[in-house]
């Protein structure tokens, strides 16, 4: 191992290490999906069934199994937690950026620390990997998938073909059929775009498609045997139904994906789109031209991530389903493209756009703004004004004046990765030292578990009236047991708790009619009272 390989290896485990691992269970699961997941890996576990996923005691057929694997491995390890639940996701999102450095290295020497170091950095990348969810294990699968077949395109070695094969595969088994049809399609318009039409017929490889199906099918078999419901759940509602209606109340604006995107490449956003602008131009030309023959291999090149970058993008914007994570799959190819920039400027000497250099340094030093304020965001949801955010504001600028003042300098690109990692690694630790606990309080079943767990002296059943699915989820998880839910009918005849909005008595009181109810406390964070309710028949004398 040569000493700068050392180097490199010592700082991506050290940033991916901070940027993926460090504070993983600072604050609790939140959202609807974290705690839901979680759940069903542990009930998975529990049962010892790597078949069919479990919630409450019923089949979830939701997702395929691959993150519910690994959690489950992780769970038997290290015992479950808010950090083994997510602690996944922050592993694929390593292997993700493991090969992206040696994609880079193979194909652009010298520049693969750039472009996997852009790749950790990513607002998508970060948030995600810090997520117990199915999204970074799809995207991670995808990513090493594209990167096999790239590599076999230009190399002709099947070894590379299998590879892609393999993790389409995994991709499959990470979140369903999305997976392959995205590379098909990817494959396709690459085809078209340059002119090689008969490259798409050239990936269709027997033993490669066997392989494929030798590690997807089985799961989708058994769990098809155990399940008779699973095609029409899985297939016909969760993917054709989710991509054709709005099912599940995902609807958002067909554009929607434009801002996410560029959201998810923050603090990249401005040196992803030049590239790739500049790469429609150069295309655009070519057609216009009609020129024949074989393309520069930098020009493939670019056009290869270009396709997979708006693939994503394009196939979501239409799906009548739409929700953040989707898009996922395409932040690796705004990684590429910006290390394949890098190296066309520092190589051949040319000078970025002061324009553009600007505008980074101001995208770059921005989030340092909400990260300082997160406290006033979550538990507020508002900027507060005059001192505290003149304050904050004078720290962003100053951050984006050192980092305009560095760039704009002769050769002052060859910095652009260190004095762009600076704010990423300020704003990270800005929300974990200053922001956890009004996270956790705010948004997390976590401290109002512990808080009616603190009432019991035997765990009572529980139920919900009237609050959000992801405090639902999340108490279901944290007590690991059964949440029942007033609003779909589900009373439980003995004696349970109950959490409800906060000045509920009255609909409670009507709902359990003839039975004793108990105030027993009030949790300001998430504007929510709980009860203690007497079994049914109890007398209704007393109070508790």
């Amino acid at each position: 191992m040569t000493s700068r390989t050392r180097t490199d290896a010592l700082l991506l485990a050290g940033f991916c290490s901070f940027m993926f691992l460090y504070g993983l269970s600072q604050f609790g699961l939140i959202g609807a999906d974290e705690p839901r997941y979680a759940q069903v890996a542990r009930e998975m576990l529990e049962r010892h069934d790597w078949i069919t996923p479990v919630l409450g005691g019923q089949p979830w057929l939701e997702k395929p199994p691959l993150y519910y694997w690994q959690a489950m491995l992780a769970y038997k390890i290290l015992g479950v937690s808010d950090w083994s639940a997510r602690l996944p996701s922050a592993l694929d999102a390593t292997l993700l950026v493991l090969a992206t450095y040696f994609f880079l290295r193979r194909f652009q020497p010298g520049f693969e620390l750039d472009g996997a170091l852009i790749a950790a950095s990513c607002a998508g990348v970060i948030g995600y990997a810090r997520a117990a969810s199915t999204d970074m294990p799809l995207a991670a699968a995808f990513t090493i998938g594209m990167l096999n077949w790239w590599t076999w395109r230009e190399t002709g070695t099947k070894n590379y073909l299998a590879g892609f094969y393999f993790f389409m595969a995994l991709g499959t088994l990470a979140k369903g059929p999305v997976a392959p049809f995205l590379a098909a399609v990817v494959i396709i318009l690459y085809a078209v775009a340059v002119r090689e039409f008969r490259l798409a017929l050239k990936t269709l490889w027997l033993p490669g498609i066997l392989l494929f199906c030798a590690v997807a099918l089985p799961w989708y078999v058994a769990v098809q045997m155990h399940n008779p419901q699973f095609f029409r759940e899985f297939i016909v509602e969760h993917n054709l139904g989710r991509f054709s209606a709005n099912l599940y109340h995902h609807t958002e604006p067909v554009w929607y994906y434009l801002p996410v995107t560029m959201l998810a490449f923050v603090p990249w956003t401005v040196f992803v789109i030049a590239p790739f602008l500049q790469s429609i131009r150069l295309w655009w030309a070519k057609l216009k031209s009609a020129a024949t023959g074989e393309s520069d291999s930098e020009y493939r090149f670019c056009m290869f991530a270009c396709c997979w970058l708006i693939v994503p993008v394009v196939f979501f914007s239409i799906s009548q389903s739409k929700l953040p994570g989707y898009i996922l799959p395409a932040i690796p190819a705004g990684a590429l493209l910006l290390a394949q920039y890098l190296r066309q400027h520092l190589e051949q000497e040319k000078p970025a756009a002061k324009s553009l250099l600007v505008l980074h340094a101001l995208l770059a030093a921005a989030p340092i703004v909400p990260a300082l304020l997160i406290v006033y965001l979550v538990t507020q949801h508002r900027l507060p004004g005059e001192r505290p955010m003149l304050v904050v504001l004078a720290v962003a600028f100053l951050l984006c004046a050192g980092i305009a003042l560095t760039l704009v300098r002769r050769n002052g690109l060859r910095l652009l990765r260190f004095v762009t990692l600076i704010p990423v690694v300020l704003t990270v630790g800005a929300v974990l030292k200053l922001g956890s606990g009004a996270i956790d309080q705010a948004l997390s079943a976590r401290p109002l578990a512990q808080e009616i767990a603190s009432f019991e002296t035997n765990p009572l059943p529980l139920a919900v009236y009237h609050v959000r699915r992801e405090l639902e989820y999340g108490l279901t998880f944290y007590r690991n047991r059964l949440t029942f839910n007033y609003d779909w009918g589900s009373v439980p005849a003995e004696e349970h708790l109950l959490v409800a909005p906060e000045n509920s008595q009255l609909q409670i009181a009507k709902l359990v009619a003839g039975r004793r109810v108990s105030y027993l406390g009030h949790f300001a964070a998430q504007h929510v009272d709980y009860y203690w309710v007497a079994a049914a028949g109890a007398s209704s004398a007393g109070t508790r």
